[in-house]
């Protein structure tokens, strides 16, 4: 989809969604990106935030630093991270009410991008309702940002309806404009179906449509290094690769040679006991199939007890990170299948995916057009 030049000024863009995980930070990467290669001057901000790291001795929300990359910003924590509602952030406030003022907070953010900025792009936290205890919901800092509005929801037809009219009800109370929705991880073959039928309830809403995204299951691989942090387990050899992604996962009594063949990115899950006999296997398919590269991308071992010489040969010679934890192989599974995975600067082939996807799929210029001032 071509884009032109833009030099004029556009009004605040705030990007909402019906719920945590439905593609937010994904819709918002993807749109930061392409307002920056239309030659916007696009600045960022969380307003509100809920999940932080420490940097220059303040806190500042992990999306933050994501886009900071992306659109290479210095980060002021008091400008694109205003506010962190964090672990113990509600008593606190709800206790003592006049010690705090986020709303000022936020204003004071918006007042220095706009500044600096043709376009600024605001990221909203979890669902519309979020922030409601200190008076900062999403819908709440719309309205203070003076923003137009893109929400975000999760593909499917009933369901999806059913949410986007719960979830913009908020911002209607507050009478903060919804220029348009973005429908994310639409099952490839339902895409029609989804445009054609949300399309219809939208239309007769006075909604617009503004894209149909494809689900991809790349962004939903994890680390290794994330999944040994969901189970408090540890590095045992080759923690510098903890940064493997993974695709598949492998469990040692049934490697599967099919899988094997079709990717690298594979994670063993393995008793200590089973392990040696798993890696012969694993040698004997790579030398039946003339495998140049290992298939795997690290190897989890379950319970106590040493790992062999042979076995050793086997992680040294590929340098396969290897994690040791006290759940047995059913545990190691169960934590993996419950894991919310996240877009973060260690990723970078799902930044890259996470922007061709809103580029190629939402109407971008139409966005444009509807923020001109």
């Amino acid at each position: 989809m071509a884009l032109y030049f833009v030099l004029m000024k556009l009004k605040n863009l705030y990007v909402a969604a019906t719920s945590q995980h439905v593609g937010k930070t994904t819709s918002t990467l993807g749109l930061a990106a392409s307002f920056k290669k239309a030659n916007i001057n696009t600045g960022y901000c969380k307003p509100v935030g809920q999940r932080h790291v420490e940097l220059k001795g303040s806190v500042v929300d992990k999306d933050a630093v994501l886009f900071a990359d992306l659109l290479k910003l210095d980060i002021e924590p008091e400008i694109h991270s205003p506010v962190i509602i964090g672990k113990g952030a509600t008593v606190e406030y709800l206790s003592y009410p006049d010690k705090y003022d986020p709303k000022a907070k936020i204003i004071k953010a918006k007042e220095t991008l706009s500044q600096s900025h043709n376009a600024v792009i605001y990221e909203g936290t979890g669902h519309p309702g979020v922030g409601s205890v200190a008076d900062v919901s999403n819908a709440q800092v719309a309205k203070l940002l003076d923003a137009q509005v893109v929400m975000v929801v999760e593909g499917g037809i009933g369901n999806t309806i059913d949410k986007l009219n719960m979830c913009m009800s908020l911002f209607r109370e507050h009478d903060v404009p919804i220029i348009g929705v973005i429908i994310n991880k639409v099952i490839p073959d339902k895409m029609d179906m989804v445009r054609t039928y949300v399309g219809k309830w939208l239309a007769k809403n006075d909604l617009r449509l503004l894209g149909v995204v494809p689900y991809d299951n790349t962004l939903g691989y994890p680390l290794l290094w994330t999944i040994a942090n969901s189970m408090n387990a540890h590095f045992e050899l080759y923690s510098e690769r903890g940064f493997n992604k993974v695709e598949n996962i492998l469990p040692g009594s049934v490697v599967d040679p099919e899988i094997l063949k079709k990717s690298n990115d594979n994670l063993l899950v393995v008793s200590s006991r089973v392990l040696k006999k798993a890696i012969e296997h694993i040698r004997e398919i790579m030398d039946r199939e003339q495998m140049e590269q290992c298939p795997l991308s690290g190897i989890i071992v379950t319970g106590g007890g040493n790992i062999s010489k042979v076995s050793l040969s086997f992680i040294d010679e590929y340098q396969i990170p290897v994690v040791r934890t006290s759940l047995d192989t059913y545990g190691v599974v169960i934590k993996i299948s419950k894991l919310e995975v996240k877009i973060i600067r260690r990723t970078p082939w799902k930044i890259s995916k996470a922007i061709d996807l809103i580029n190629e799929n939402v109407d971008i210029k139409q966005m444009i057009n509807l923020l001109r001032e």
